[in-house]
């Protein structure tokens, strides 16, 4: 594998404490480019292909912040998009929402996205309530897909642990959630995983499609009362992830945007500093480009 773009996550840590953001310049002869635009918000890119995962435009402190959250007095997101709206939406084939939280799909993606992009949802529930906001071409991702090229397959997972959906109103809250993987010829496979904590559905994904980039939401976000018990994925994850698929680079995502993340970019940097994992665990900050 051909890294294009790297960035350390000490060359990482050092940009965040100087409040500056890092943009690399994108190679033309890539099969493959990941752009982490900000929080879950993600543009890949496969040849002439281009899907935007997951968009949350709206300005900094648009939004309350979740109730019954770490940190819900903080109003989201937590930050500027690092770039216009309509530079985020440039280039766009197709959207895909992994799940209809706020924070993956929010009013300023269905004020700004064009009414005719093809859109992929998990279910026909969330297909219903994104055609109901004018959208209208809406397909819901059931098990695989061609769009473009690219060979979509969906994934699953659970949005918290056992004992967090056990409670009835946080499990209503939570719902359900996919991930999505990405195959084309000459290019890299590539795992979304979504908004997930670690579970057998993870292990199978992993092990069916061998990806070799994987990109985690690793933000290790939590409801008030059950510190320690994440309802994603955080830096223990991303050490599992590097150890479970050594051969594949992981792209950490979805944190230091919307309140009710507990670890930070530059937290996750120490740790994977200190677990010697950083030859193949990126963090990018907002607007980053990795290319392959």
């Amino acid at each position: 594998m051909s890294f294009k773009t790297l960035v350390s996550p000490l060359l990482l840590a050092a940009a965040l404490a100087s409040g500056a953001s890092y943009a690399a310049p994108v190679a033309e002869d890539t099969t493959l480019q990941v752009q982490h635009i900000r929080n879950a918000t993600v543009k890949i890119t496969y040849g002439e292909t281009t899907f935007l995962i997951d968009p949350m435009l709206a300005e900094k402190g648009a939004y309350p912040g979740f109730d019954g959250t770490y940190r819900s007095e903080l109003r989201n997101p937590l930050v500027e998009l690092p770039m216009s709206v309509q530079e985020v939406i440039d280039g766009v084939d197709a959207v895909i929402v992994t799940h209809t939280h706020l924070d993956h799909w929010d009013d300023a993606a269905q004020a700004l996205l064009p009414k005719d992009i093809p859109l992929f949802a998990q279910h026909q529930s969330d297909a219903e309530l994104i055609r109901s906001q004018g959208f209208e071409d809406v397909r819901v991702l059931d098990g695989t897909a061609e769009f473009g090229g690219v060979d979509l397959h969906r994934t699953g997972g659970q949005h918290g642990s056992d004992a967090i959906y056990s409670v009835p109103e946080l499990a209503e809250a939570l719902g359900e959630i996919m991930g999505v993987v990405f195959e084309a010829p000459d290019s890299q496979t590539t795992y979304v995983v979504g908004d997930t904590v670690w579970r057998d559905e993870v292990d199978q994904a992993l092990e069916r499609y061998l990806p070799e980039v994987i990109v985690l939401n690793a933000g290790a976000a939590e409801f008030t009362g059950f510190e320690n018990d994440p309802i994603i994925m955080g830096k223990e994850d991303t050490l599992r992830a590097y150890q479970a698929a050594p051969n594949a680079t992981i792209i950490a995502v979805h944190m230091d945007a919307v309140n009710h993340m507990t670890l930070t970019r530059e937290e996750l940097g120490e740790y994977v500093e200190d677990n010697d994992i950083a030859d193949r665990v990126l963090i990018p900050a907002d607007g980053e480009v990795v290319s392959f």
